[in-house]
């Protein structure tokens, strides 16, 4: 199969899902940019833009490469109520890097917004959706192709993000950081799928806090309720590239290994080639990652989808098909590796002995 060719003109985000193009999207950032030296646990904010922005650049680089049709910008937690004064250069930069990356393929702009540190506390509608539009403003200015709501576990704030997005005129994604157990205030995933295409999202699912096979549970329920409500929408995902089959209501960040313990848990490219096929299966079209999803992960979906999306991603150049690679190798034992029915059936040890399956949430 061919690998990707020059960019052609380029259809919208709506114009691709509506013909059922598969869309995948980018993966983690603030985990690997951490883990990298670029970005501080804590308040994680995403100021490594302005300050590293050779390292966003890469990272961005190696989304598109791996096969990403979205480059979202790195404006996590850049609202004005966490960066104060640098709100507004760091949601500048992010999309300024995003359109030079994006403009090197046929990839997408997506300005990102997230919950606030207001709603647990304050519930202010008017002040959470200022905060709000003065980031949309940015995208605006900067011509985004379109927008994301991520990361609410309150569906109530995600209505509020999705209400102001669509002040712009553009294409409106909106995913909710729940699992099947529904948002902080007890709102099934059926019920947030519904307010959320009422709000007016076009596109909506789950992103982050749950592995991926809890999150493809979560969609399921997502479209259900959808069902049931006589709506549609498209469907995204965005999971965690770790197992996470212990978590709580909260998701991983209740889990002790949270957030420097978190590598035995990671997920191989072969978990995630499994996860691909069981998203399109379930009728997703929008399928990505989110903390923990390295760049080889995305090239795992874009493996997986190949036959649907009619060409490989670029890196696809430097690693053979279900290990295939392998069959040059001088060992006999590992050239008997090169096969896809010997990577799917593994079951990969930890090497570690002395440790626990799973954990206990603290919360």
């Amino acid at each position: 199969m061919a690998l990707a060719g020059s960019p052609r003109a380029k259809k919208g985000i709506l114009e691709r899902l509506d013909s059922g193009e598969v869309v995948i999207g980018d993966g983690s950032f603030l985990i690997t940019l951490e883990k990298r030296g670029y970005v501080k646990a804590g308040l994680w904010t995403s100021e490594a833009v302005v300050e590293h922005p050779n390292a966003v650049r890469q990272l961005h680089m190696e989304f598109l490469r791996a096969g990403s049709n979205v480059m979202q910008t790195f404006t996590f937690s850049a609202s004005e109520d966490k960066m104060e004064s640098q709100w507004e250069a760091v949601n500048t930069a992010a999309c300024d890097l995003a359109r030079e990356v994006a403009n090197k393929g046929d990839a997408l702009v997506a300005g990102g917004i997230c919950q606030t540190s207001l709603y647990k506390h304050h519930k202010d509608e008017a002040r959470i959706k200022k905060l709000f539009r003065l980031q949309l403003e940015v995208f605006a200015r900067k011509n985004v192709d379109f927008l994301i709501a991520e990361y609410f576990e309150h569906a109530e704030e995600a209505v509020w993000a999705v209400e102001v997005l669509k002040e712009a005129r553009k294409p409106v994604a909106a995913t909710m950081c729940i699992g099947p157990e529904g948002d902080m205030h007890g709102v099934t995933p059926g019920e947030c799928a519904v307010k959320l295409v009422k709000a007016g999202a076009s596109i909506v699912g789950v992103n982050c806090r749950f592995g991926p096979w809890t999150s493809l549970k979560t969609m399921r329920l997502m479209k259900e309720g959808l069902w049931a409500a006589g709506l549609k929408a498209h469907l995204m995902v965005q999971p965690l590239g770790f197992h996470m089959p212990d978590c709580g209501k909260g998701g991983f960040v209740d889990l002790p290994e949270y957030p420097f313990a978190l590598e035995p848990r990671v997920a191989t490219r072969w978990d995630i080639q499994k996860y691909a096929r069981e998203a399109y299966n379930l009728g997703i079209r929008y399928i990505g990652g989110c903390c923990g999803f390295e760049p080889y992960h995305i090239r795992a979906i874009a493996e997986e989808l190949a036959p649907e999306r009619g060409f490989l991603p670029l890196s696809s150049d430097k690693h053979g098909s279900w290990g295939s690679g392998l069959n040059t190798h001088t060992k006999p034992w590992i050239r008997a590796r090169a096969r896809r029915e010997y990577w799917e059936n593994l079951l990969p040890a930890s090497g570690r002995p002395f440790c626990p399956s799973l954990s206990k949430p603290d919360a």
